[in-house]
């Protein structure tokens, strides 16, 4: 598995401790950015990412901002992409059990880092489980062809 990681300058320090978890479970990944405390853009580090999970270049995304939302506003414009915006671990195996969602989003300002970690794991280790799942995910992908 191979992972695109990116936040804003309200994410910076939660990306971190994301890609120590990473690192811990011998997932590959690669940081966009942003390297910077200073006020920077949100859609310029999450539209590249969401791209690039798009298009198959990384199989999964994250996304961390201050709230996560703007994020993941961002990422859901790209065709392909299903980015959720999760704060508990429940909505985590949720949405890559029934979603199969590929891009992960998280508020800095919003949860720790202890329960930032707990969500990515459970996100990064959860399968989809397809079946009648399958079906509602290939609407989403059918509306996005028309």
């Amino acid at each position: 598995m191979k992972i695109a990681i990116a936040s804003d300058h309200g994410g910076l320090n939660l990306r971190e401790e994301i890609k120590v978890l990473m690192d811990e479970m011998g997932i590959e990944y690669e940081d966009f950015g942003c390297e910077c405390e200073t006020s920077v853009d949100y859609p310029d580090y999450a539209l590249p990412v969401a791209e690039k999970v798009a298009n198959g270049e990384f199989d999964k995304g994250i996304l961390i901002c201050g709230t996560g939302i703007g994020m993941s506003i961002s990422a859901n414009k790209v065709k392909g992409i299903r980015c959720a915006l999760v704060h508990d671990v429940f909505s985590a195996k949720a949405t890559r059990e029934h979603n199969d969602s590929n891009i992960l989003a998280m508020g800095e300002r919003v949860i720790g880092p202890g329960l930032a970690r707990e969500i990515a794991k459970v996100w990064l280790s959860t399968e989809f489980e397809g079946g009648r799942h399958a079906n509602r995910v290939g609407k989403i992908t059918a509306y996005e062809t028309k």
